[in-house]
């Protein structure tokens, strides 16, 4: 059965000692992740740091983790790359490795120069050249690029583009591509801040961040969704919005390692030159947490 990209997904932080990854820290974690209700685990996206490893770094991990995850969940690996050749070499070696997706970000260096037809021919490249599915991420926060729904619905047309991570937050934006894409094709929630609107539209699951600190119940609003239980779904939308600010736009990749940290895992410092947040922020973010009524349960 081909791969359908749907449900829950959590894009797993890459827990660092003195700068090198830590791979029996990680092994909690996966266990963690591996036993909720999550659907599968995103390795090496934005909040596993990718751009601040080496090729020999991101292979190892990728494989690691398919490793760790093989017959439990399906693992998306992160690959995209400034150039077109590295990132049909990383998605190659990710599906090599057990990947069953490969999550593709936009080139952005020159970023002047990203045209949408420049951006059409570098995803088309790398979807034919990709033994696995292909999922465009489209994360202008970081990027600088906004993938537009024309370029989107265009690239939905390849059978190998099986649908997109939308960070932007642009709800309108989101609508317009479910409207012009075909029903096969998934749209995917970039953030739990806009999970439960974006099911209303037709989404058919997300990739979160804060799914790593609260994965059951970010997957529960999907699930009551589902059930029809559209107040609850919504009613828990709501309540992890401000926990879903903290680890994302607030401290950013720093704090979700810290709200690891918080809940027993191992979160560590992030990889140089980004920094740690410092102990009035992490005392905050405690506070934060302890909000959403579920800090208890994951203890």
């Amino acid at each position: 059965m081909a791969f359908q990209l749907k449900g829950i997904y959590a894009p797993i932080p890459t827990p660092f000692v003195n700068g090198q990854i830590a791979y029996d820290k990680l092994d909690k974690n996966l266990e963690f992740w591996l036993g909720s209700k999550l659907e599968g685990l995103v390795v090496l996206g934005s909040n596993g740091e990718f751009v601040l490893l080496s090729t020999e770094d991101k292979l190892k991990l990728i494989s690691y983790v398919c490793q760790k995850s093989k017959g439990l969940k399906p693992v998306i690996a992160g690959t995209g790359a400034e150039s077109t050749a590295e990132t049909i070499h990383l998605s190659q070696e990710a599906a090599a490795a057990g990947a069953a997706a490969v999550l593709v970000v936009t080139p952005n260096y020159y970023k002047g120069s990203m045209s949408d037809n420049v951006l059409k021919k570098y995803y088309l490249d790398v979807a034919e050249a990709s033994p696995v599915p292909l999922i465009l991420y489209n994360m202008p926060r970081n990027t600088g690029i906004n993938l537009s729904t024309k370029v989107v619905e265009e690239l939905a047309q390849h059978p190998n583009i099986i649908g997109i991570k939308d960070s932007g937050g642009n709800i309108v934006q989101i609508a317009e591509m479910i409207h012009k894409t075909p029903s096969d094709f998934a749209i995917f929630a970039g953030s739990a801040s806009f999970l439960y609107p974006s099911l209303a539209l037709g989404a058919t699951g997300g990739t979160l961040a804060l799914a790593n600190v609260f994965p059951n119940e970010c997957a529960e609003v999907q699930e009551l969704f589902e059930k029809g239980k559209l107040q609850e779904s919504k009613a828990l939308q709501l309540s992890l919005m401000e926990s879903n600010a903290a680890v994302t736009a607030r401290f950013g990749i720093a704090g979700l390692k810290a709200a690891l940290d918080i809940i027993g895992y191992y979160g560590g410092d992030p990889c140089p030159p980004l920094q740690p947040i410092g102990a009035d922020e992490r005392e905050e973010l405690k506070q934060i947490l302890n909000r959403t009524h579920f800090l208890a349960k994951t203890l």
